[in-house]
């Protein structure tokens, strides 16, 4: 049985890290902390686990949870968790970080968007856990930067027909929406129920800290450099994430072409569900799965491909990946931990 520590647990990512572990079957949760909540018990401040998470919150110390843990989640600020790592890994520890610090490999792509790194070393080291795209390397590693929520729905439809060379990957449009919860668990005026409520707006135009990721992992896959337009907007629901990426077919291509591609790369990955011809994916439907339901199709008009996907922001685009990544690391069933039967509604 694996011991896994939550290093930030009462934020929205990590109380799903918390609701996940709870029930897989191969974890046992031995450590979580919340700075804020130290003492508390965990049921007390999430109250729909009580019976499930028997555990009270304790300082955000890493040398404790060490002495108690397999595997550590860093469920942290930008920052917080690079202060961190050296001394996890230093102890034997595996680390799945939830925040941005591991998700790069440029280190001029890091601090140009965030901050000065403080251990750029283990940046070489560290492997970008999109697990569909990257599941060989995640298997082999002891340090996981796990993707952001807008990457995952705009490169699990999208990186496979680069790697093909379908697709032009300069000409890449990603429209993309998110629940509140993405915001995180902090309120502030933008996320304030009366500012959210009735509303629909795009934000940080031009200048979101997702767009280097994305075009990072696309210039990967296309081997040369690429840029991208991406527009994020925020829509008045808790969670859900819903990607509509628009991009120039290569001279060709057709349709056919494209779904077998799609249908080539993802026929043996448990979580990607490509979707019949005409159905578009719905945030209602992966709610509180690890699902990126995928769907397509080409504009007569136009003739650009559309690119659609849905996953829920916390869990396919946060926490849930977070498990999938440790399952693959530790050698568990891919699925562990995953696989509950989606609402209906």
């Amino acid at each position: 049985m694996l011991r896994a520590a939550v290093i930030g647990a009462t934020g929205y990512a990590g109380a799903e890290l918390v609701r996940i572990l709870s029930g897989h079957p191969d974890v046992a949760l031995s450590v979580i902390t919340s700075r804020q909540h130290a003492g508390i018990p965990y049921d007390a401040i999430y109250p729909a686990l009580k019976g499930f998470v028997n555990l009270d919150c304790a300082d955000s110390d890493p040398a404790a949870a060490a002495k108690k843990s397999d595997v550590v989640f860093l469920a942290l600020p930008h920052k917080a968790s690079m202060a961190m790592v050296p001394d996890l890994l230093n102890a034997g520890l595996r680390v799945v970080d939830l925040s941005a610090d591991f998700r790069f490999s440029s280190r001029d792509a890091y601090e140009s968007h965030y901050q000065v790194h403080t251990c750029a070393h283990l940046m070489d080291m560290a492997v970008y856990g999109l697990c569909e795209i990257y599941g060989d390397r995640v298997a082999a590693a002891d340090l996981i930067g796990n993707p952001g929520c807008y990457p995952t729905s705009v490169l699990l439809p999208l990186l496979p027909l680069v790697k093909e060379k379908m697709v032009d990957p300069t000409t890449v449009i990603a429209d993309c929406k998110s629940g509140v919860s993405g915001a995180g668990r902090e309120a502030t005026a933008t996320t304030h129920f009366c500012n959210v409520n009735e509303s629909f707006k795009a934000y940080k135009v031009g200048g979101h800290r997702h767009t280097p990721e994305i075009e990072e992992n696309i210039s990967r896959c296309a081997g040369r450099p690429v840029r991208i337009t991406f527009v994020p907007h925020l829509v008045p629901m808790t969670r859900g994430m819903e990607s509509t990426v628009y991009v120039t077919m290569s001279p060709g291509a057709d349709e056919s072409q494209i779904q077998g591609c799609l249908e080539s790369h993802y026929r043996s990955k448990p979580f990607i569900r490509l979707l019949p011809s005409g159905r578009s994916p719905d945030t209602l439907h992966v709610k509180g799965t690890n699902f990126c339901d995928i769907g397509w199709a080409v504009d007569p008009g136009s003739g650009r491909l559309i690119l659609m996907s849905a996953i829920d922001n916390l869990v396919k685009g946060a926490a849930g990946q977070a498990v999938q990544n440790m399952n693959l690391m530790f050698g568990l069933d891919e699925t562990a931990g995953l696989y509950g039967v989606p609402f209906p509604l």
